[in-house]
């Protein structure tokens, strides 16, 4: 499980001819007056004629679009891929998103060849960073499944960059990190994409231990007679009706110099069928993805680790699989959470916040610097945000970084408000509160809920915390585009590590 080629990074400078490859990748942007085709290494001639031809073969520069014609014997590349970028204005360079989502396209579009060259234009080390990134997400594929290969194309091995920057000393650990990010989300994809009858508690469980191997983490998991003992009543509650019995996992990466400590908690839903609250089978198959948070959380913990960055991060992932039978909690049932606090369940299909709530006291027993919860966890995010972009709610602390990180990092997350006036609805008639409330504005009575159990830290302060609800953007039911696929996506990765390398910049 959780088997992924990685792809090969390098770069090249000056004559093509001395690194051939199988195509070469030049960029054409939207410009006001036509398509434009982007600085590249081709001599003057060859680019002045084929930026003629550029409106007669029909190409625009529009995002996703990837053209391929006849080699250049200048350009040492068998196939010459024309891959749009989208609206450029003027002189003004393009922004590493843009960059970060042509390179990944491209590269995704390619499947099936060896070697791709990417000529896209570079002016830093950052821009050169963004296009490795892109590249190392486009390279992805999930067959395991498949019996037979045929006709299945295998994703891009082996992908240079062709940069001026090519000879710079510190080009190297950028492309070593661009290849462990792309690992980091592509591991992440593969464990969304699993289905639900290869992946359930027990075996998400020890594909963390798996995907630890080799790297400075300690990995504990709890399994269903622990979690009874010490009083896990969320995770054990919605986990009771199937007969795959719930786990809480803890990936911990502690080096020695760390200057901060933060705790991750994901949501870990290896199906939901919503339990007895049963949902529409309409769309149910989709419900493989409500484990997105936790494979989020512990592979950025593992991307942390791996980058050797002087943080000490905690992963915890809240697993179980919630079916409905004879065994399952029923709407009314009272549960008393990890930390003493009483539930009333009024919904069975609200269950990620129950296993959540028992994830976050428990991160909060270990007086964290900032606790970030991460979850598939409402339909009502779709509906405030899209399919595209991710919430984020809690202390101003974390989620003003969390936008920054994003922004940084390309990736879509919107800051949401926490209104005061949606506490009362989440008052139970029986137990200290209810698993649902306020309809309207759900994704945001979810995140109250769960700062109910946010803990308080060692200054008597409740522990800044955030909450990302990624719904939307965690699965891609549409058509695939820039440098993300069909099905997972492994958002939000990227988000975390950028959130801990600007907390250390800071502190530096």
């Amino acid at each position: 499980m959780v088997k992924n080629t990685e792809v090969k990074l390098s770069a090249v400078a000056g004559d093509l001819k001395r690194s051939p490859s199988d195509a070469l990748v030049i960029g054409v942007g939207q410009g006001t007056d036509g398509p434009v085709l982007l600085s590249n290494p081709l001599t003057a001639k060859a680019a002045e004629a084929l930026a003629d031809s550029l409106s007669v073969l029909g190409i625009t520069g529009a995002a996703d679009q990837a053209h391929r014609l006849p080699g250049l014997a200048e350009a040492g590349a068998k196939v010459l891929v024309l891959a749009g970028v989208g609206k450029v204005c003027g002189s003004q360079p393009l922004t590493e998103e843009a960059l970060r989502r042509a390179a990944g396209s491209a590269v995704r579009q390619l499947a099936g060849v060896s070697t791709v060259a990417l000529a896209l234009p570079t002016s830093s080390l950052g821009e050169v960073a963004a296009v490795a990134e892109g590249a190392a997400l486009g390279a992805y594929s999930f067959t395991e499944y498949r019996s037979s290969q045929d006709g299945l194309k295998d994703p891009v091995k082996n992908v240079v960059i062709v940069t001026d920057f090519a000879a710079d000393k510190a080009l190297k650990p950028v492309l070593d990190r661009a290849a462990l990010i792309g690992k980091a989300v592509n591991a992440t994809r593969t464990l969304v994409n699993q289905p639900p009858s290869h992946l359930y508690p027990e075996s998400f469980a020890e594909a963390a231990k798996e995907l630890s191997k080799g790297l400075p983490v300690k990995v504990t998991v709890w399994d269903e007679k622990r979690l009874d003992k010490e009083g896990f009543g969320g995770i054990l509650g919605v986990g009771k009706g199937s007969t795959r019995q719930p786990r809480l996992v803890k990936v911990e990466y502690s080096p020695a110099r760390a200057t901060a400590k933060i705790a991750l908690v994901g949501k870990g839903i290896t199906f939901d069928t919503g339990g007895i609250s049963l949902k529409p089978h309409l769309g149910m198959g989709d419900m493989k993805s409500d484990m997105a948070g936790a494979a989020v959380v512990l592979n950025s913990v593992l991307a942390i680790a791996g980058l050797g960055l002087p943080v000490k991060a905690t992963a915890w992932l809240c697993i179980a699989e919630n079916m409905p039978s004879g065994a399952a909690q029923r709407p009314a049932d009272v549960l008393t959470m990890f930390g003493g606090k009483t539930v009333e369940v009024l919904n069975t299909d609200a269950e990620g916040r129950l296993v959540m709530a028992d994830g976050i006291v428990a991160a909060s027993q270990e007086f964290p610097d900032a606790i970030i919860d991460v979850a598939t966890l409402t339909g009502a995010q779709l509906i405030a945000l899209g399919d595209r972009t991710a919430g984020v709610m809690g202390s101003d602390s974390v989620t003003a970084p969390i936008k920054a990180a994003a922004d940084r990092a390309g990736e879509l997350v919107w800051p949401m408000p926490l209104p005061e006036e949606l506490r009362p609805s989440l008052d139970s008639q029986v137990a200290d509160l209810a698993n649902i409330g306020e309809r309207h504005g759900g994704m945001m009575t979810a995140a109250v809920f769960l700062r109910e159990f946010v803990g308080k830290g060692k200054d008597g302060e409740q522990i800044p915390w955030a909450h990302i609800d990624i719904a939307g953007p965690s699965f891609n039911n549409g058509s695939p585009y820039g440098y993300n696929h069909k099905q997972g996506t492994g958002c939000t990765v990227r988000t975390l590590v950028a959130y801990v390398e600007d907390i250390l910049a800071k502190t530096a």
